[in-house]
């Protein structure tokens, strides 16, 4: 998944991007407001983590802003507010989970595998394509029966193509889905990761379409 982290507290954040960057999400950290919206703007995320209280106002804004736009980004917050009114109040303006700082970065995983699967019913959480099976919550593709080890960045792309299944992904999308927000796009990366996909998956797992994109067919 592409994740957002929007959290002030550096410590804290880089301890949080270290783990979910090992659990093979895309996450891209903002400290304040004003770079959480800016992102926002420019990239499809997946999920938010949210903290609320940033040095530019109330992370609850965020929310509100995400809650506005047609598309439906699930939020997990945290933040130390404990209280219960405080929970209710997140929880009402569209919060999906809320986790209290200090937290347990492995309850923090487990949170948002919750909130992942609450978003994906059971048809699309398993795509099958041919000899391959693709676990969309677990991240996981198997070959005949078999798993396929697929690196971080790997999965990063199938897991875009599959999203999009039938449709032509051009090659910006697919950079914006394996690049941090603002980080140089390498030359040629995405025919290098297709060529790597096709030798693990087989040659037709995915399509390329000559001036366009590439494609996972139905």
């Amino acid at each position: 998944m592409r994740i957002l982290l929007v959290e002030d507290e550096a410590s804290l954040a880089q301890a949080v991007l270290e783990h979910l960057q090992a659990e093979h999400h895309l996450t891209d950290w903002f400290a304040t407001l004003d770079e959480a919206r800016a992102a926002i703007l420019t990239l499809d995320y997946d999920m938010v983590l949210l903290d609320l209280k940033l040095p530019d106002g109330d992370g609850l804004d965020l929310l509100q802003t995400l809650r506005r736009q047609p598309a439906y980004t699930p939020v997990i917050i945290m933040t130390a507010r404990d209280k219960v009114s405080d929970r209710i109040k997140g929880l009402n303006l569209g919060a999906d989970d809320y986790v209290i700082k200090p937290f347990d970065l492995n309850e923090l995983s487990a949170r948002i595998n919750t909130v992942a699967r609450r978003r994906l019913d059971n048809a699309s959480n398993t795509i099958r394509h041919g000899d391959l099976e693709f676990s969309l919550a677990e991240h996981r593709v198997h070959r005949g029966g078999a798993p396929v080890p697929l690196t971080a960045t790997e999965w990063s792309l199938m897991e875009c193509l599959l999203r999009r299944s039938g449709a032509v992904v051009s090659k910006t999308v697919l950079e914006e889905a394996l690049y941090a927000f603002g980080k140089e796009v390498e030359s040629n990366s995405i025919e290098a990761h297709i060529s790597r996909l096709r030798t693990k998956l087989g040659r037709d797992s995915i399509v390329t379409h000559r001036g366009l994109g590439y494609s996972i067919e139905k």
